[in-house]
């Protein structure tokens, strides 16, 4: 297996034609095998097999990478992907995960799963789009959220983790222990475990 690894300030510079202190933190990867092109208006470089980027705080592995933009802005892994935001200890698994450097912004496609691991949170749906700054997460399509004996189920959510809320619409329910809540639109506070309802509320709750 050949081996490609460089640091942004070294080799990396050379080969993306990225501007040196334009992104402060390191920019490393490696694979088994190196491809590219540098067309005016669409340099693209491909990485394939045992695929690595580490950017900024984000690591991403998968079967293939593809690196582009100006100062190499845009990250698309796809195949079996695997990711960290490593600041926040957030953990990505997806069919395909796409990051924007500049934006800070990762959306995960298909099969996709959020595990907020200092919140014990875990969070999976067809579509998940995370804000680094904002720490707000989207999720839509089978949307589901599990944190100790709470489920959540929809088909839109809304998971800031900053104040620790979901809001929840689409069809939501929350399982609590033995109880159930539905409604048109439901609110967790993930805290205190306190649901708030509106719309078309019912529920059943066992003693």
């Amino acid at each position: 297996m050949r081996v490609y690894r460089f640091a942004l300030a070294l080799s990396f510079v050379a080969v993306f034609g990225a501007t040196p202190g334009v992104f402060a933190d390191t920019f490393t990867f490696r694979a088994d095998r190196m491809s590219g092109t540098r067309a005016l208006g669409r340099e693209v470089t491909i990485l394939a097999g045992n695929a690595e980027v580490h950017a900024d705080n984000m690591l991403l592995r998968a079967n293939r990478i593809e690196i582009s933009g100006d100062n190499n802005q845009f990250i698309d892994s796809i195949g079996d992907v695997w990711g960290m935001e490593t600041e926040r200890n957030i953990v990505f698994r997806a069919d395909r995960i796409r990051y924007d450097r500049d934006r800070r912004i990762a959306r995960l496609e298909g099969n996709a799963t959020l595990e907020d691991r200092e919140n014990e949170v875990v969070a999976k749906g067809n579509f998940i789009e995370f804000d680094e700054e904002t720490e707000i997460t989207v999720l839509q399509i089978s949307v589901r959220l599990f944190q100790d004996d709470m489920v959540s189920r929809a088909e839109h959510a809304i998971y800031r983790r900053t104040e620790q809320l979901l809001d929840l619409s689409g069809f939501p329910v929350v399982f609590r222990g033995d109880d159930e809540f539905r409604a048109d639109r439901i609110r967790v506070d993930l805290e205190t475990n306190d649901v708030i309802m509106e719309g078309a509320v019912s529920g059943t709750i066992r003693n």
